[in-house]
């Protein structure tokens, strides 16, 4: 089971560090890496897992973490991405408490910190997979590997692919899933800390509290369930010693009976039977949570599994396996996403990308061949252990066993690089034992990777830290993604330069014919600008390839209420409230609507709809007082107002619209008290002064009158 001393470990250009001085190098590094992003703001989707999730709020139940997805929706609906982290969700809320709102730092370092401490815990991780399982006579764990286990976890640390896991706040839930895959592995290695030579000896409890963190790790992604692969890999390869390609030959050949008693005495099956049942019943609990089934992803999500054929799927599947595997050697291009034309499919088997899958195909044959095959038990259990620790992980996001709502992630290479930075590891210290006159120059580039990796890191993390440098920075890597051009001229739209917006939005039209979403905000500029046709054409064309688009059909109301075609702004305004069933805004403009046709009553019953849905829906409680002001029904306005005011204690506009309505009512004393407490708030309100001149006139305070005229 214990492997001796690993004869490479000696050649690896790094000094040989006690435990805690390596852990604390590896964490320190990590922190390096990462530690600009510390005060960025809320990025890409950060928008809609945290600023829009009402889990987070303390005034939201805590048991609605387990009954709702990431985001915030129902698990039952089917609008819901089924993606269940209750765990992770835990976390955000627990950061907003503590940071009594929504306040990024909090976030951002808590990310910042779980990587380092994953990253030192890296080491622990390196040393039995390499260096095998022996312990002291204490019980602790040695490391038989110290130099390459501490160059994997260095080279994992600073490698730039985790840079949207830390910097992003939404990472969370892979870095949370990594810290549980981390602690399920080493906890089933303590099921083997007996002090007995018996090979059956195993401790179930251990093997129990492994399966509970597995669990813990799906509970923050589901990805943390692979762990159970990485653990049987490791109890076939190290605790039992089977030789793979031994045990392949004698299976297939049948050269020489299979010894099954001998794996029988090892308790090998008692504990596969163990972890089987355990992630099976994991399995089942996950089915019945999603309640509807799987989630239903469309063709921009992920074009490669809707491709009219097996052979064009099979193909561009192994294309993106190609390119996340080029995310892992050369971590230089980066994107905060890959869909949308960013990576064109293959359609014919000419297609020069076909090179790629070649030579991926080429590589790995290469490194299985050499896991399975070579005479030396070392290098065969690093490398297989080292695949397996690329590969399963990665499982999940592979499009094999269901289809996945993304072309290319670099957030699900988090746990999948640790085996690249194990085989990467490896190979320095197999090519210095080879090459031992070439070991200076190793050792710079070793030391020259490293720092590039660093710098590479700081300079990411950097574009992570605003939406606006992170959105501009892909243009460069993905030209062809209209999500890009999209969410560029949504950030310029956010920061009032509408006119640059237009030219994005118009880019991503271009290439992307049927993006309803870029369609929307596009018609909403020009609708603001007053080119109210252009705008009623591509709110219709958004409407008519996605009929269910309930923004798209209020935002079409609108600009038909501009143009005076009331009839089909109305059909367009309940069409938004069919498919939304609660949507407070388009109540509140289907209210102006009924107001500008003179049926007064079908607009407050509209604007009480959506105070209904949103209380605090300001603009609607203002309509009302005023359209009951304007009609001359002053004790209803009144009543309505001071309703108003209870729950927004400080809206400015409503005091004066209810100051108006008890200035008319000759109760001048309150609404003198209304007219100085909305000035108090917003004291440049030119309408405010002169109202209360008028009040003041009518009172007789001539001074007081011409003070505020």
């Amino acid at each position: 089971m214990a492997l001796s001393e690993v004869y490479w470990d000696r050649q690896i250009p790094l000094p040989k560090l006690a435990p805690v001085q390596a852990k604390v190098t590896v964490a320190l590094v990590a922190l390096l890496c990462f530690m600009n992003s510390y005060d960025g703001e809320f990025v890409f989707d950060d928008s809609e897992a945290i600023i829009n999730n009402k889990d987070l709020k303390p005034t939201t139940p805590l048991n609605n973490i387990w009954s709702n997805d990431f985001w915030g929706s129902n698990l039952s609906s089917n609008s819901s991405h089924k993606s269940y982290r209750p765990l992770t969700v835990l976390t955000f809320r627990l950061n907003y408490l503590l940071a009594g709102g929504l306040h990024p730092v909090g976030f951002h370092v808590l990310n910042i910190i779980l990587h380092a401490v994953i990253s030192a815990l890296m080491i622990d991780m390196f040393a039995i997979l390499i260096g095998g399982l022996a312990h002291d006579e204490n019980g602790r764990i040695l490391n038989n590997a110290p130099k390459t286990s501490l160059l994997a976890a260095l080279l994992f640390a600073a490698h730039p692919v985790h840079t949207e896991s830390v910097a992003g706040i939404v990472g969370r839930a892979d870095l949370l899933c990594a810290l549980f895959f981390q602690l399920s592995f080493l906890t089933y290695c303590k099921a083997f800390n007996r002090g007995s030579d018996r090979d059956d000896r195993f401790s179930v409890q251990w093997v129990v509290v492994s399966l509970l963190l597995c669990a813990a790790a799906m509970l923050c992604k589901e990805q943390g369930i692979t762990v159970l692969g990485v653990n049987a890999a490791f109890d076939v390869l190290l605790i039992c010693n089977v030789n793979v390609y031994e045990l392949s030959q004698r299976l297939l050949l049948r050269k020489k009976p299979l010894n099954v008693s001998e794996i029988l005495r090892t308790g090998l099956l008692t504990r596969l039977a163990l972890m089987g049942l355990g992630g099976l019943s994991m399995l089942y609990a996950r089915w019945r949570i999603m309640g509807t089934g799987p989630p239903a992803f469309t063709e921009v999500d992920n074009p490669a599994s809707f491709a009219e054929n097996i052979f064009l799927r099979i193909v561009n599947y192994n294309y993106y396996y190609s390119l996340n595997a080029w995310l892992l050697l050369c971590p230089w291009w980066l994107c905060f996403d890959w869909s949308m034309g960013c990576v064109p499919l293959i359609k014919s088997a000419t297609d020069w990308r076909m090179v790629w899958l070649l030579l991926l195909w080429c590589i790995l044959i290469g490194l299985i061949s050499q896991a399975l095959c070579s005479q030396d038990s070392q290098r065969r259990r690093t490398l297989t252990l080292g695949l397996v620790l690329l590969v399963v992980p990665f499982l999940p996001a592979c499009n094999i066993f269901f289809r996945v709502g993304f072309v290319v992630a670099e957030r699900v290479l988090y746990l999948s690089s640790a085996g690249y930075c194990l085989l990467l590891a490896y190979s320095v210290g197999h090519c210095c034992c080879r090459w031992s006159k070439y070991r200076k120059p190793l050792c710079v580039s070793v030391l020259g990777l490293l720092c590039v990796y660093v710098a590479r890191c700081a300079l990411r993390s950097h574009q992570w830290r605003s939406e606006q440098s992170l959105f501009t920075n892909a243009l460069s890597v993905c030209p062809l993604n209209a999500k890009v051009h999209y969410n560029v001229g949504k950030n310029l739209a956010d920061r009032g330069n509408s006119t640059a917006a237009i030219a994005y939005y118009r880019e991503a039209v271009s290439l992307h014919p049927t993006y309803v979403h870029a369609m929307n905000n596009l018609g909403n500029i020009l609708k603001e600008r007053n080119e109210l046709i252009e705008a009623e054409h591509l709110l219709s064309k958004a409407v008519s390839i996605q009929p269910d688009f309930a923004a798209a059909w209020m935002n079409l109301g609108i600009v038909q209420n501009s143009l005076q075609r009331f009839e089909a702004a109305e059909k367009s305004y309940w069409n938004a409230i069919r498919f939304r069933k609660k949507y407070p805004d388009c109540y509140y403009n289907l209210g102006r609507l009924y107001a500008d046709l003179n049926r007064n009553v079908d607009a407050l019953n509209a604007w009480r709809n959506a105070t209904v849905l949103k209380p605090d829906h300001s603009l609607a409680w203002n309509n009302m007082v005023i359209l009951l002001d304007n009609t001359g029904n002053l004790g209803q306005a009144e009543l309505i107002g001071r309703e108003a005011l209870k729950l927004l204690p400080n809206d400015h506009t409503i005091m004066f619209s209810l100051a108006n309505v008890l200035g008319k009512s000759q109760k001048y004393k309150e609404s003198e008290g209304f007219f100085l407490h909305a000035l108090r708030i917003n004291p440049n309100s030119a309408s405010c002064h002169g109202n209360l001149a008028v009040l003041y006139h009518r009172w007789g305070k001539l001074e007081l009158a011409k003070k505020h005229y």
